[in-house]
């Protein structure tokens, strides 16, 4: 058989006649020096594996020290697998985004489990919302494998693992499989264990393996088929779920909705979107919705929805019903929003898609006649605080963690067992929501929230959603019978915040120890206040500040390194309070923990944008002097 080609994507996976080094093996410096800009993270593991180092490369091969890195990922979470599940020959998925590369590394991991006892389901290309949802239903399984960088650029390539939860595994055990990989590939004797493993794998059985793609990738399919009418009716009861669906259907057809879908050629161009807005009567056009038709940088930010912008106003054109359109990441498992304003289609701030997420979610749970006693939102320590306003409106509260997909999600889960109902949760920093019992955001949640808002209206007596979040929020002169998108968005509560992928939002510094850097910084806070106090006052009111740190799912308040703990990476808030008491704006700052960048914010409430750009700057000039 030898080369192997995909049946669905004709892309080619591995070469089964070759072993990968059995004609050169690198040298200790060789991976050592591959390994060192690799980020490591529990959001992922991450570095550009393009074999030119362009990390815009559309190249398909890796080095052989980065084949090194790739055995070295299957060969730690095989162990991990194996202690985790407590059996001798547990069950892992593998799948990948659409980069090039991700064959290459695939192979590689494939062989290492294999040679391993581990039982590898492959299922080649697919979205990451899909697999995990896989992991976390379908019993089939053990834990994953995720080759992907997320929205780092197209070169790059990496890791993300989990078990059975449905999302990545936590911040302590990504801790401990870190030390794992760089233990194993500190010496050349485990390096040759490594190559030694990769090349002995049975090629019958690696066949056998890459011939079983398709049922895997089918499997996977229809169980987030089904799952996704879990998560967005909110019912495991399949009756229950047909009722609300029948209701989004019966809408539809009074009222025809049309969704824009510009997969940029990222996984989700094979996974469920057209078939699930479809059933529910929901029309749909995809744009570049082929894996690699990739026509413009990965991040779904910024100018990357342009494209999407201008094909939703085309099609309106043509059809008053095409109302939103969504981008997603390279693997899927966020997407911003366009939508109409009038004649002329717009961007969706990502802070605004998690925002519109959250209360279309929080007027959901009442709608549906379920709202608890005790519910929270969990969000991570950037998210602007209009979330806190929507939340009030509805009887929730809002907790904060420290950035990263699985913090968040870990606190929803201690929430939970406090006995609070945590129905959605997610990074308003990154746009993009989580809705449970899902583990993992997801585009196809997101206009799932804004189609039951645009979808569940009045009838009779009984209130829609946007009703119920007009009569929460005080705001019932807004509400009228035949509102749009844009009607719903101009409710939201007023905030102006930085764009996570804003220009002015990224810095690079010198200081290698974060801990040295936030102490600097602290050091020269108090100083600073009393230069820029009456300014302060004078934009926004602010008559006094506090220090917040947020560390995995912990919040802190105070100054100084008591309030943190270990290599302090956590996100360092300075947030500011008017002569009543109200919190009126925030500025932050974190590390990234995938990309060698320092992110800053600030969050301002009202329309004030020259208080937001004075407070960022400001910010800016504290981390520079800090980094001296």
């Amino acid at each position: 058989m030898a080369k192997i080609y995909d049946k669905q994507t004709d892309f080619f996976i591995a070469d089964t006649d070759i072993k990968p080094f059995i004609e050169s093996k690198p040298q200790l410096q060789d991976i050592q020096a591959a390994l060192k800009p690799m980020i490591l993270s529990a959001s992922g593991w991450r570095k550009v594996f393009a074999e030119n180092g362009d990390e815009e490369s559309q190249e398909e091969s890796i080095s052989s020290a980065d084949k090194v890195l790739s055995a070295a990922m299957a060969y730690v979470f095989a162990i991990f697998l194996k202690t985790q599940s407590g059996k001798d020959t547990p069950t892992v998925t593998i799948a990948m985004d659409s980069r090039h590369t991700g064959p290459a590394i695939g192979d590689l991991m494939c062989r290492i489990f294999y040679s391993m006892n581990i039982s590898v389901q492959y299922q080649f290309i697919c979205a990451a919302p899909e697999i995990m949802s896989w992991a976390g239903t379908s019993g089939e399984t053990d834990g994953f494998a995720y080759i992907s960088a997320s929205h780092n650029p197209i070169g790059h390539n990496g890791v993300k693992f989990g078990l059975t939860t449905g999302g990545v595994i936590d911040g302590k055990q990504a801790n401990y499989l870190i030390e794992q990989f760089k233990a194993i590939l500190s010496t050349e004797e485990n390096i040759n264990i490594l190559m030694d493993l990769a090349d002995s794998t049975d090629k019958t059985s690696l066949e056998k393996i890459y011939s079983e793609i398709s049922l895997w990738k089918e499997k996977s399919y229809n169980n987030y088929l089904n799952f996704s009418k879990e998560v967005i009716s909110g019912t495991k009861d399949k009756k229950g779920q047909e009722k609300i669906l029948q209701k989004i259907r019966k809408a539809a057809n009074t009222t025809p909705v049309g969704i824009i879908a510009e997969h940029n050629g990222s996984a989700r161009a094979l996974s469920i979107d057209r078939e699930f807005l479809e059933s529910i009567n929901i029309k749909i056009i995809t744009i570049n919705d082929k894996p690699r038709e990739i026509t413009h940088r990965i991040v779904p930010e910024g100018h990357s929805l342009d494209l999407c912008r201008e094909e939703l106003q085309r099609s309106h054109r043509s059809d008053s019903a095409f109302q939103l359109g969504y981008v997603p990441d390279c693997d899927g498992d966020r997407g911003n929003l366009v939508y109409m304003d009038g004649d002329k289609a717009k961007i969706l701030e990502a802070q605004e898609v998690f925002a519109l997420s959250v209360l279309g979610e929080l007027a959901f749970l009442q709608w549906n006649g379920s709202t608890p006693g005790k519910m929270a939102v969990a969000v991570n320590g950037p998210t602007s605080m209009r979330i806190e306003t929507i939340a009030e409106a509805f009887g929730a509260e809002v907790f904060r963690a420290e950035v990263g997909e699985a913090n968040v999600v870990n606190l929803a889960s201690e929430l939970r067992e406090k006995g609070y109902t945590v129905r959605i949760l997610g990074e308003g920093s990154n746009g993009g929501n989580i809705t449970h019992p899902a583990a993992v955001r997801d585009p196809l949640n997101t206009a799932g929230a804004i189609l039951k808002l645009l979808s569940l209206r009045s009838e009779d007596t009984t209130p829609g959603l946007f009703e119920i979040w007009c009569d929460k929020s005080k705001q019932k002169d807004h509400y009228k019978e035949d509102f749009t998108l844009s009607d719903i968005i101009g409710t939201l509560p007023v905030f102006r915040t930085t764009s996570a992928f804003e220009e002015n939002a990224i810095m690079r510094i010198t200081t290698e120890s974060q801990s040295i850097l936030k102490k600097r910084y602290e050091e020269n806070f108090p100083a600073q206040w009393q230069k820029e106090k009456e300014k302060l006052h004078s934009l926004l009111g602010i008559t006094s500040w506090r220090e917040i740190n947020n560390e995995g799912t912990q919040t802190k308040e105070g100054m100084g390194s008591d309030f943190r703990s270990g290599s302090e990476k956590g996100g360092l808030k300075i947030l500011f309070s008017d002569g009543e008491d109200n919190d009126v704006a925030y500025i932050w700052m974190r590390g990234s923990g995938t990309e060698p960048v320092f992110r800053v914010l600030a969050d301002v409430r009202g329309k004030n944008r020259e208080a937001e750009q004075y407070l960022l700057s400001w910010q800016r000039r504290m981390i520079e002097v800090a980094d001296r």
